[in-house]
């Protein structure tokens, strides 16, 4: 009778005291979030900043997706199920809007929540709308009675939230509106495919868990005290322990998933081990994406001439004659181009309109894969914009054009690479910002010095080469780099977090910026400041898997230096590397290559695509490599959008990804009739 009362009063004690920590930090949180509301509503520029960036208003909702326009007749099954799968069947009187700059409402803009935004038109969503400021001011004045009116039903919550699990899904306390459980459902889904935990969800498990192991500790003391038999069966259990040990002890274990891999000679199931860890963060690659979504994927490693290991990734139609070449920019990876999921990503179009899509990957990981694998930090960012262009680029393409020559010989035992003069395929490249320039430098380098550069045709998405006309944020940060260059060159090899606890940080706040809008709407606003006002979505960005604790790109000091370069010269060139020796001896010239002057040397169409609101590479800057192309008669298109810096490859726009299409259309088709039927 005495136990069981002491275990009844540790039992309520326990479960008050987490209580009490919950909801303390929980108020916490709001009164964070809170802050940044009145400090972004306090903030100039805001709304300039803010407008069209989906999903960080204060209270953002559900909808759902529909196929865009693009797809027309070239959409797949699998696409076509994927849609009907995620539409509700009894919401067809509820307007679906396609994403666009007017939506009120929506998620915050993530790999696998982009498609899941509801228009509501009831009182309770009206009654969102008007949470503001007001709300969390009146929340902290009467939080003492709420709290203690609603403590009978949170104990109630805390103990079936302990009896169901103690980790991510966390009840709403407190009033929250009626919603529908299917529009709920993609919600879960993103977060399920996140797998990670934000700082505050982990501080809310940790609590807990101290709570429980304290409180457990009481109990076995209590009992030890007062039940003699129970004291002699601890007592026991110390002398002879036990040589088992519970599951839940393990740090990290393997599950294997079975997936079936589309586009091969016989669907097979495979198996793909997954790796949790303790810490809960987001650590999911380019290839887990595509298989997710059951899309076929191939790994090529690539090294290049000065050794540094590249991963080609690929998107296999190993039949098709034409394929294409997806160029990543700054602080990116392959990632980007499958962010926005089957029907936003370029990758993506392109495999259902029937092209072989090759994702390149450029040097400049914090894990920094070489062939000498003691290679130093300093040596392995010891490059610039150069490297990217005459070493990372050529070694894809011609691994590219080596894997594509060896499968349709295969396939064609009379044809013959080395007999024929044209290359049995086609291969278009997409850039965008730094890839572009890249690009570009790569065509003219190879045009310079007689190699074939194997591209049909170059689409560039805001790319990058010229910057003189610009911000005074970016004036700035050119005049203040320009002159601690030699001395900041010494101390600072890369633009990179360098070390595994930072990057969890990074990957764990990139969850809290979604689970408190303000928070992200506050750091979006000073980042966007950052980067002279532009719009980009750039706290979505950060929630990207690639921004991970293991690896994430980072800037090598010599391309921030390159790009400072061009800047105050305002042309497009090659590095300077300071003294006019050097340049000879790398050059022939004293002076680095104008590449401008020999635009007249590129022999492909070329599709320029410039964002009236991008403020990082403005459209002027755009309209200058059009200029000179069309004074060298190349074969040159510009077009403007109503975008931003990243949205084009961030976010999903209908308009950008038919107009993609529509140019690499335009590249005559090498026909397969001198193909025999292959016979899996």
């Amino acid at each position: 009778m005495v136990i069981r009362l002491v275990d009844n009063l540790i039992a309520i004690t326990k479960e008050s005291v987490k209580t009490i920590t919950y909801e303390s930090l929980n108020h916490i949180a709001r009164l964070i979030n809170g802050i940044s509301a009145i400090l972004l509503a306090i903030l100039p520029g805001k709304a300039t900043i803010l407008e069209g960036l989906q999903g960080w208003e204060l209270r953002p909702t559900f909808r759902s997706p529909r196929l865009p326009r693009w797809m027309g007749n070239g959409v797949s099954s699998f696409n076509q199920l994927i849609h009907e799968l995620s539409v509700d069947p009894d919401t067809s009187s509820v307007d679906y809007s396609s994403g666009g700059e007017d939506d009120e409402y929506t998620l915050p803009a993530s790999p696998n929540s982009r498609c899941s935004n509801e228009n509501g038109t009831s009182t309770a969503m009206e009654h969102d709308k008007q949470w503001t400021m007001v709300g969390y001011l009146f929340s902290w004045i009467f939080f003492p009675v709420t709290f203690f009116m609603g403590l009978p039903s949170r104990v109630f919550h805390l103990l079936l939230l302990r009896w169901t699990s103690l980790s991510s899904i966390q009840f709403p306390w407190g009033l929250q509106p009626p919603r529908k459980l299917q529009s709920l459902r993609e919600h879960f889904v993103h977060r399920a495919m996140d797998r990670r935990r934000g700082v505050v969800e982990d501080l809310h498990l940790g609590t807990e868990i101290f709570i429980e192991a304290m409180f457990d500790a009481v109990h076995k003391v209590a009992h030890f005290l007062l039940s003699p038999s129970e004291a002699f069966h601890i007592v026991s259990g110390w002398a002879f322990p036990s040589q088992s040990y519970p599951d839940h002890m393990t740090c990290e274990y393997v599950e294997t998933v079975p997936t079936a891999v589309l586009g091969e000679s016989e669907a097979a199931p495979t198996e793909r081990k997954i790796t949790y860890h303790p810490l809960n963060t987001d650590a999911r690659t380019c290839q887990d994406v595509i298989t997710e979504l059951g899309y076929p994927y191939e790994a090529i490693h690539v090294v290049t001439d000065d050794g540094y290991i590249l991963v080609l990734e690929r998107i296999p139609r190993r039949d098709s004659r034409k394929a294409v070449y997806l160029q990543h920019g700054v602080m990116d990876t392959s990632m980007g181009w499958v962010s926005n999921g089957v029907v936003g990503s370029p990758a993506f179009a392109a495999f259902d309109q029937g092209y072989d899509v090759f994702l390149g990957n450029l040097r400049g990981l914090v894990s920094r894969e070489h062939i000498d694998r003691t290679i130093s930090s300093r040596q392995y960012w010891c490059y610039s914009i150069n490297e990217h262009s005459t070493k990372d680029i050529p070694a894809m393409i011609e691994k590219i054009h080596e894997v594509k020559s060896l499968e349709l010989k295969l396939r064609d035992p009379e044809f013959n690479q080395e007999n024929s003069e044209e290359q049995p395929y086609n291969l278009c490249a997409i850039s965008h910002s730094l890839g572009g320039a890249a690009m570009l430098m790569y065509a003219v380098t190879r045009r310079l010095k007689q190699e074939p550069h194997r591209l049909s045709r170059l689409i560039l998405l805001s790319p990058a080469g010229f910057h003189d006309d610009s911000n005074l944020v970016f004036t700035l940060i050119e005049y203040l780099f320009l002159a601690i260059a030699p001395i900041m060159v010494k101390f600072v090899p890369a633009f990179y977090i360098p070390t595994r606890f930072f990057r969890m940080l990074l990957n764990k706040l990139a969850r809290d910026f979604h689970n408190y809008p303000a928070v992200g709407g506050l750091v979006q606003t000073l980042m966007s400041y950052v980067v002279g006002g532009d719009s980009s979505n750039w706290v979505g960005v950060l929630g990207l898997p690639h921004y991970n604790m293991n690896d994430m790109p980072g800037v090598s000091f010599y391309v921030a230096l390159h790009l400072a370069q061009m800047k105050r010269s305002g042309k497009f060139r090659m590095f300077d590397y300071g003294s006019r020796d050097a340049n000879m001896h790398v050059y022939e010239s004293p002076e680095p290559l104008d590449l401008g002057e020999y635009y007249d040397l590129i022999d492909i169409p070329v599709d320029l695509v410039a964002g009236k609101k991008d403020k990082v590479i403005r459209p002027s800057m755009v309209r200058k490599h059009y200029f000179l192309m069309n004074e060298a008669e190349v074969d040159v298109s510009y077009t403007e959008y109503e975008y931003a810096h990243l949205d084009f490859t961030f976010s999903h726009h209908e308009e950008l990804l038919a107009y993609v299409m529509s140019r690499l259309h335009l590249v005559k088709s090498i026909p397969k009739k001198d193909l025999p039927e292959h016979s899996d």
